[in-house]
């Protein structure tokens, strides 16, 4: 009677999420929402030429009660209005909602999930792309305003506070990403429930005096703000309009918090869901 050969082992978790990253990676660089992120990250940069231009030319570009606002707290504006408030909220929901729904869409999860890979790893790699994905996008853009905005003599002065707002960025893209990566694999239409999130329980939360903000990502995000910009210029006024946030050991903490719980249930609910094909 012969032997049963011995078939490989399947891969661990964390190996699984490896060889799905690494499939994802290449398909987000050249999809069509890598192109609408560029889009989306060229405005600020076109807005600090334009600036940049205008100052060239001799005229001071932005004043607050007639006094010259300097190049670092233009720059920390932009981060907080642009970046913060608008970019890093709209790519968490149009990357991490479709991390799953467009393995529905396409058809393809059927595929996915016949491999020898646990349905969880297959979320977590797919999350891991997106954050290189739109890092690799997202802070370059940074990168571009900023010197395009800070003149070369301020760099050294104001480069710890840069390499802060860098740092910010990636945490708000990996909290949003994992939040909405959660939503994706959990609701049939997550796309909606997501733009509503941002665009109107946050908006709303944030207003409202009280608890509710606590509730909100960008309620830590924004803590940490003050943190990561210039305390002269319009940073001044910001930090006045941010009062009473939470330190900001408690706000990287949360942040992690929401990753941290977003994908564990993430992983529960892809390998508990039912995925039904429309015909």
């Amino acid at each position: 009677m012969s032997a049963r050969p011995n078939l490989p082992a399947p891969p661990t978790f964390w190996n699984g999420a490896v060889r799905v990253f690494s499939l994802s990676l290449g398909e987000m660089l050249w999809s069509r929402r890598t192109v609408f992120l560029m889009l989306v990250t060229g405005m600020p940069v076109f807005v600090a030429l334009v600036l940049r231009l205008v100052q060239s030319s001799g005229i001071t570009p932005v004043r607050v009660n007639s006094t010259p606002v300097d190049g670092a707290s233009i720059f920390g504006g932009m981060i907080w209005i642009f970046f913060l408030r608008f970019i890093v909220p709209v790519l968490g929901v149009f990357y991490g909602t479709s991390l799953m729904a467009d393995e529905v869409e396409d058809r393809t999860i059927t595929y996915l999930f016949t491999r020898p890979i646990r349905r969880g790893a297959v979320l977590v790699g797919k999350y891991l792309a997106f954050l290189v994905c739109t890092t690799l996008v997202v802070l370059p853009s940074v990168v571009l305003v900023y010197f395009l905005l800070v003149p070369l003599s301020q760099v050294a002065r104001t480069f710890v506070a840069f390499a802060a707002d860098l740092g910010l960025l990636a945490l708000g893209l990996a909290a949003y990403g994992g939040l909405f990566a959660f939503v994706g694999a959990a609701l049939k239409r997550p796309l909606v429930s997501g733009l509503v999130f941002v665009f109107g329980w946050e908006q709303v939360a944030l207003l409202v005096p009280g608890y509710l903000k606590r509730f909100t990502v960008a309620h830590y995000v924004q803590g940490l703000v003050p943190h990561a910009m210039p305390s002269d210029g319009v940073a001044a006024v910001l930090q006045a309009v941010l009062r009473n946030n939470p330190p900001a050991w408690l706000c990287i903490a949360a942040l992690a918090g929401i990753v941290a719980v977003s994908l564990w249930l993430g992983v529960k609910a892809v390998e508990s869901r039912e995925y039904v094909l429309d015909q």
